[in-house]
């Protein structure tokens, strides 16, 4: 039963007050609304000034950035599939030959073509070297007329200006003396000049046996594929050349000065050994058995020796050597024999005949492998090869790769000096024009750009966005 005289339920004023300021949003929310309210709308649409802005600077960037790269091109300095050219003249002791290499440049190395069927179709010989003419150095040049013909036939007649063309001798003129060699060398380089090809006197010189040996250790590596990869995955060379032998490998261990160099291929450096064994290339090591043979064999006595027979155990049987003349050092000087020379391939006999030659020198061949560096004879990491993969096992072909590895380099870390050197001037414009176009786009964009001010307004709880008007 309900009592008549109960009172109805009431709230407390004051409760009532709190309960109507938590529902009341709170100025700083309702101001937050507010500004959304006000500034998003706004971000939807830009104003087109502003896409203009943007437009003007990406063009000016496009633009310059495009001529940029035009007057690089121009120059030659950026990589582009556009075939090159490279003359190498080897002077050997036997003879001087030359190479025309075509190349493409690379990614890390230059990518030569040897032609179809694997065969480098741009090579020329001519006998005899230049180390005879020691008697008469100011002919020498006169040999290398009919190599620069043979060139200029396989260089196209526009790129000759543009290819450089170097003249590098082996141990055939090492054997000379030294101003002998600077006289061959001036007259071939008097040549060289006039040939119309790109030539410096400088790259006319006599390579020391260390730098052919590391020549072909390059080439060797190029066509094996290793060049440019880990330096314990590389193989080592012996060069068995006319007058010198070369030795060269990586190694781990410490190395004396004067058989270390230092290589690098990428991001890869290698440290070489390379030992020159100069006297030991495979002709002059024949004449040097063929002359002990002769004075083992010739009778200790006055009669003349004309008929005298000699054999030769290191020549298959059936080889017939030519005339052979040789000086009788005793009474008469100027008497010369025709010794006959009898081939009869005995390989035992060769080696006991080889190694009496090494009694007084220590490299060549047999003992080269095998006494001298402890490779057994039948070791079968010992190949003998011409070539690797259609791709010819060529000194020449290692300079040419070393040289052109270091001029990218150069290239590249000489970039900004040639910007800055004074028959830079189009550059340098182009350079000035794109910064004025930059400067100028980035102001006119902060002058267009709208200035805003927030006040929060104490009366209404709320934050008020207001443009402030450029004057």
């Amino acid at each position: 039963m309900r009592r008549s005289n109960a009172r109805s339920p009431s709230i407390d004023p004051p409760i009532m007050d709190s309960l109507k300021n938590q529902l009341r949003p709170s100025p700083l929310s309702a101001a937050r609304f507010d500004l959304l309210s006000r500034i998003s709308p706004s971000n939807k649409q830009r104003p087109r000034g502003d896409l203009w802005i943007s437009a003007a600077v990406a063009s000016a960037a496009t633009i310059a950035a495009f001529l940029l790269f035009a007057a690089l091109v121009a120059r030659g300095w950026t990589s582009s599939d556009e075939e090159g050219y490279w003359i190498v003249i080897d002077g050997g002791s036997t003879g001087t030959r030359i190479h025309v290499y075509r190349f493409r440049r690379g990614a890390l190395l230059p990518v030569v073509d040897f032609g179809e069927g694997g065969q480098s179709a741009a090579t020329m010989k001519v006998h005899p070297g230049l180390s005879s003419y020691a008697d008469r150095p100011e002919r020498a040049g006169e040999s290398l007329v009919e190599l620069l013909e043979f060139g200029k036939g396989r260089v196209p007649r526009e790129r000759w200006a543009d290819t450089e063309v170097r003249l590098m001798a082996t141990a055939g003129l090492r054997l000379l003396d030294r101003r002998v060699q600077e006289r061959v060398l001036t007259s071939c380089r008097r040549v060289l000049r006039a040939s119309g090809f790109l030539f410096q006197d400088d790259w006319a010189s006599v390579i020391s046996g260390a730098d052919e040996g590391i020549y072909a250790w390059v080439a060797a590596n190029y066509a094996l594929g290793t060049l440019g990869g880990d330096p314990r995955q590389t193989t080592g060379i012996i060069e068995l050349g006319g007058a010198s032998a070369q030795v060269t490998f990586v190694s781990g261990e410490p190395l004396p000065p004067e058989f270390s160099r230092l290589l690098t291929f990428g991001e890869n450096m290698y440290t070489l050994y390379s030992h020159s064994f100069l006297h030991f290339g495979q002709n002059v090591a024949h004449e040097s058995l063929r002359d002990l043979l002769i004075s083992r064999g010739r009778k200790l006595s006055s009669e003349s020796v004309q008929g005298e027979m000699f054999t030769d155990p290191c020549t298959p049987r059936g080889y017939s050597h030519g005339p052979l003349k040789i000086s009788d050092a005793g009474s008469d000087a100027n008497i010369e024999h025709v010794p006959t020379i009898h081939a009869t391939g005995n390989f035992s006999e060769c080696r006991s005949a080889a190694l009496m030659l090494l009694q007084k020198e220590k490299a060549y061949i047999v003992a080269l492998l095998h006494d001298g560096l402890g490779i057994a004879l039948d070791d079968q990491r010992i190949v003998f090869a011409n070539q690797v993969g259609g791709i010819p096992l060529d000194w020449s072909l290692g300079a040419f790769l070393v040289q052109k590895t270091e001029d990218l380099k150069a290239s590249r870390s000489d970039w900004i000096a040639r910007i800055m050197s004074d028959d830079s001037s189009t550059l340098l414009s182009l350079f000035f024009v794109s910064t004025v176009l930059g400067v100028a786009a980035w102001s006119v964009s902060k002058w267009r750009k709208p200035q805003l001010k927030t006040i929060y307004d104490l009366e209404k709880g709320r934050y008020i966005v207001t443009r402030i008007s450029s004057r």
